[in-house]
């Protein structure tokens, strides 16, 4: 029997189970997870029997040394700013790392010594970043090998709500923090669109929501997501006049959300106002009328400025809007609000309290690459693939498995020296990818290809 491999899987949030459970099931992996708290990190080793806990702050840097160096591999599922520190240590070590991050300028730069130490650290490795790429790249090299070109490259991805369960005026829902997903509506997009750079600030983002369209019965919109610009580059598609990398949310979340933007609601400056200091009950209508700035607090007329901020002037999109925003209770006076401090966290706290997935209820992922394709021929056609999975209800969310089992595949990969690329790398290349993507299927992952 081989020889016991040691794992040493930092953090414990929804993603690291379905990474632990894929660990386990090879009977030769032993997991330490570890987190600051030991109970957090206890509440998910009790759950396998290869699995143990330990308190560890990854800001202990002699702590985090002892605990890389003593383990064969460890996976980094903690905030992208720590990363770094984590693989420093583990060059010192020369131990490998996974994460599901994308590439920071500062992981880059521990590129050489990674490979002086001769070591593996696999990053961007779970859905998006992860899957998106494994499944674009296969395409894109079939279509080079061919000697065909890519004249158009879009790539939308969502985490939403399966379609039962996106019954609120959003059509969205949270797992986690509501903080995340709102701050990446002020993030601005940079892509390429039919030879020209295009770029949006953050305010005009959800006005750039288009159509996605996958299947008949998705009601899908989709914008840029951040710089897309550069992966005509990095997947090298140089005849690519478009290029654009976002995500995906159904239909009337962008108005809904460019409505809130408008009123202010991103805003996170603090403000004594909504501080826990502050004496006495808050209620709704007054924190959007200080939001407002107005002089009354009475819910109708709170609803007028808001009405004035909605910039569709789409009768039934209005009614939409105006009816959620109801249904959120921000303009009412027997509605209590959160004291977190921030217009943005207020809102934050009031979304987490009526946007939480129910009992039961499933998540989704949809991923779709859509390719111009110029064949070597001269003809043309265009080809997509598409990456639908369902959460399993009281079980593993779609998400979480398809950020956590990539990212267990590439580590057990790794260990058994199928992966052998050393450096900081990404699933860019066919020796990584490859493998990765031949184990997917069995995880009820893959992806339908079409060309028309």
């Amino acid at each position: 029997m081989p020889a016991q491999k040691n794992i040493l899987l930092l953090g414990s949030g929804f993603v690291a189970e379905p990474c632990l459970e894929y660990l386990q099931r090879s009977g030769n992996n032993s997991v330490t997870v570890a987190c600051r708290r030991i109970e957090k990190a206890q509440e998910l080793a009790s759950k396998y029997q290869n699995a143990t806990a330990i308190s560890l702050d990854v800001e202990d840097d002699a702590a985090l040394e002892g605990a890389v160096a003593a383990h064969d591999v460890t996976i980094s599922l903690i905030p992208y700013t720590q990363h770094a520190r984590v693989m420093k240590a583990a060059i010192k070590a020369k131990k490998h790392v996974v994460t599901t991050s994308y590439i920071s300028p500062a992981m880059q730069e521990l590129d050489a010594a990674a490979k002086e130490a001769g070591i593996i650290c696999m990053n961007e490795i779970g859905l998006d970043p992860g899957i998106d790429h494994l499944y674009a790249l296969k395409i894109i090299n079939e279509v080079h090998d061919q000697g065909g070109k890519i004249l158009s490259f879009e790539s939308f991805c969502g985490g939403l709500p399966a379609p039962e369960a996106s019954n609120n005026p959003l059509g969205y829902k949270f797992s986690w923090s509501a903080r995340g997903v709102l701050l990446a509506l002020r993030n601005n997009a940079r892509y390429w669109q039919d030879g020209k750079l295009v770029e949006i600030e953050g305010k005009d983002l959800m006005d750039s929501a288009r159509p996605i369209y996958i299947y008949p019965a998705f009601a899908l919109v989709g914008y840029g997501n951040r710089d897309s610009s550069h992966y005509r580059e990095r997947y090298n598609i140089p005849h690519a006049e478009t290029c654009v990398r976002g995500s995906m949310r159904y239909q009337g979340f962008p108005e809904f959300a460019k409505t809130l933007v408008n009123m202010g609601f991103l805003d996170d400056t603090p403000r004594t106002s909504l501080s826990t200091a502050a004496a006495g009950k808050l209620t709704w209508n007054n924190v959007t009328q200080q939001l407002l700035g107005h002089s009354s607090n009475s819910p109708d007329e709170l609803l007028k400025l808001i009405e004035a901020k909605i910039e569709t002037q789409d009768p039934e999109v209005r009614k939409r809007i105006v009816h959620g925003i109801k249904w959120l209770g921000i303009t009412s006076p027997d509605i209590e609000a959160a004291k977190r401090g921030t217009y943005l966290d207020v809102l934050c706290a009031r979304l987490e309290e009526l946007m939480m997935y129910g009992e039961g209820e499933r998540d989704m992922i949809i991923l779709q690459h859509k390719f111009e394709v110029e064949n070597k021929d001269g003809s043309h056609n265009t080809r997509t693939s598409v990456t639908l999975m369902y959460g399993e209800p009281n079980g593993f969310s779609a998400m979480a498995k398809t950020v956590g089992v990539p990212c267990g595949i590439a580590t057990q990969l790794i260990l058994d020296g199928k992966l052998t690329a050393t450096g900081v790398v990404a699933p860019m290349t066919p020796d990584i990818y490859q493998p990765i993507m031949d184990l997917l299927p069995s995880e009820g992952i893959n992806a339908v290809e079409e060309t028309f």
